[in-house]
């Protein structure tokens, strides 16, 4: 899942990305009110963390431009801690809002909850065949047995599995898994499909990743022959 974390602080935008990055998100990172429009009008976003004190302007009056492709989920991240702030964030449409300083873990636990509310993405644990895997905590089995994932990788399962048996395009695969400062060579996306397929297969899963060439990938329905 593909994170919008919107912040003017470099240092605690740093170790918010990190904590994020390491529980298995990939992280866009905008300064400004300018830069976040910019980003959500560009790309899809799983969740928008928003800073409400930015240079250019206050983070609540973003909300709609941040929800202009869809509903997104928002959780506030602030250092005003009065009631009538809290109140305004909440009622001017943010899903949480956190006071700062956060623990991390504690920020990464809210994020995972917010993620795990009904909504537009349906649910947080999809299935195909023996595939499970919940979006929210990046956990993958095969047949009810744990297999281990990296971030890229469970990326390219999770969208593949939300279109079984359909192609999915190159483009989405790299808007779903990629952040836009990932340093991404020209075959990335390829290797880690090609590790996606190894460690599937190693698990013994049946259902292959079918390669269209020139348009996409497809995750089969059905066992190939």
């Amino acid at each position: 899942m593909r994170i919008l974390l919107v912040e003017d602080h470099p240092p605690l935008a740093e170790a918010v990305a990190d904590a994020l990055r390491r529980a298995g998100f990939a992280v866009d990172h905008a300064r400004t009110a300018a830069d976040a429009r910019a980003l959500a009008a560009a790309a899809p976003y799983a969740l928008v963390l928003l800073d409400l004190g930015l240079p250019d302007g206050d983070g609540i009056a973003l909300l709609p431009a941040l929800r202009a492709g869809g509903r997104v989920p928002v959780i506030v991240l602030t250092a005003r801690d009065a009631l009538g702030d809290r109140l305004a964030g909440l009622d001017g449409g943010a899903d949480d809002y956190v006071v700062k300083p956060v623990e991390m873990p504690e920020l990464v636990a809210r994020c995972r909850a917010v993620l795990r509310r009904p909504g537009d993405r349906s649910d947080t644990v999809l299935r195909v065949g023996p595939i499970a895997l919940d979006t929210v905590v990046r956990s993958v089995r095969v047949g009810g047995a744990p297999i281990q994932l990296g971030r890229r990788e469970a990326g390219v399962l999770e969208q593949l599995m939300r279109a079984p048996g359909r192609v999915v395009s190159r483009r989405t695969l790299e808007d779903a898994i990629y952040a836009l400062d990932d340093d991404v060579t020209p075959n990335a996306l390829e290797a880690a499909v090609s590790r996606l397929r190894r460690a599937l297969d190693a698990a013994g899963c049946p259902l292959p990743i079918v390669t269209v060439r020139g348009v996409g990938w497809l995750l089969a329905t059905e066992i190939a022959r």
